[in-house]
């Protein structure tokens, strides 16, 4: 029921900055926290940053201090900013939603490659 659709997704070179999207098909209103996770070839998805209803933030050690995770209420969508980015950040990056009503969703994913 719930749609998580992602976007922004390139190729940039390291140093480089980027910005992915995950918009939504249902209002914030309903859902309570909003995270990005990623998946490098051969590895396991990891979390690399939430935001809850409340605007509570959380990111991997691996990121802290270059991606910043923020929302858009009016438009449903949330973001992930990646500045000073690396080569280990290439990965499939992944949109996920905990609704209150409708339980967990994942989006497609949009790929991001970091060339050295």
């Amino acid at each position: 029921q719930v749609q998580l659709v992602e976007s922004g997704g390139g190729l940039v070179q390291a140093g480089g900055s980027l910005r992915i999207s995950c918009a939504s098909s249902e209002s914030f209103f309903s859902i309570y926290a909003m995270s990005w996770y990623r998946q490098a070839p051969g590895k396991e998805r990891e979390l690399v940053a939430s935001i809850t209803s409340g605007g509570s933030r959380n990111y991997a050690d691996s990121v802290k201090g270059r991606f910043t995770i923020s929302r858009d209420n009016a438009k449903n969508t949330v973001y992930l900013q990646m500045n000073s980015v690396k080569p280990e950040d290439t990965g499939v990056y992944y949109c996920h939603a905990a609704s209150v009503n409708e339980g967990y969703y994942w989006g497609q994913g949009t790929q991001v490659t970091v060339s050295s």
